[in-house]
């Protein structure tokens, strides 16, 4: 009897914080980035939380290092605010330049991704340590599970992978044996994670 007591409010807990978790880690839509013709699909996108460093040739004034705001912009001198997030770096380098040729003239403009904090993924559920990790390149969902301290011994080994839909595509849910991937049975099921997944542990 008491054992069903708490498992209602422990439940109903876990379902409060992942619909925070996932809310918090989706786009109000689905991301657009801006690239320059030529750069390569996988060119990396400016986030939310990013800090920039942008240096403008022989005009220390303007060179600043700016994190990128919730609203997705950045503030830069003489140009005010500038949107950063969903563009490439070399985007973002030209949308500057383009702005400075109003007060220098040939501005050599470098923008550098000096700190990545856009690339999240969070853990809840029977986990030690539920809560929002950075996204380290290659990071699979048994490495996630260690960052989150491992599970719990009421855990059922099993782990719900909820990710955001992509270029149109519907968000999944995936269900993953974790036994299955101890075992090697299906060591496939070991996802690379990307940003925004969720993983909850039942």
């Amino acid at each position: 009897m008491g054992t069903k007591t708490l498992a209602i409010p422990r439940i109903a807990a876990a379902t409060a914080l992942v619909a925070l978790l996932f809310s918090l880690g989706r786009p109000a839509g689905a991301q657009v980035v801006t690239r320059l013709e030529g750069e390569p699909a996988n060119a990396y996108a400016i986030g939310l939380g990013d800090v920039l460093e942008i240096s403008v040739w022989k005009n220390p004034d303007l060179s600043t290092t700016v994190p990128v705001r919730p609203d997705g912009r950045i503030s830069v001198p003489l140009l005010g605010d500038v949107q950063a997030a969903g563009m490439t770096p070399l985007a973002l380098k030209q949308t500057l330049t383009d702005g400075f040729k109003e007060y220098v003239t040939a501005p050599g403009v470098s923008v550098v991704v000096k700190e990545i904090h856009s690339r999240k993924i969070f853990v809840t559920g029977e986990v030690a340590h539920p809560g929002t990790f950075d996204l380290e390149p290659r990071t699979k969902v048994m490495q996630a599970l260690a960052l989150a301290g491992g599970l719990t011994p009421y855990a059922k080994g099993k782990v719900v992978l909820l990710r955001d839909g992509r270029d149109g595509r519907s968000d999944r849910r995936i269900e993953i044996d974790l036994n299955a991937i101890i075992r090697g049975k299906r060591p496939d099921d070991n996802l690379l994670l990307q940003p925004g997944d969720t993983l909850v542990v039942p």
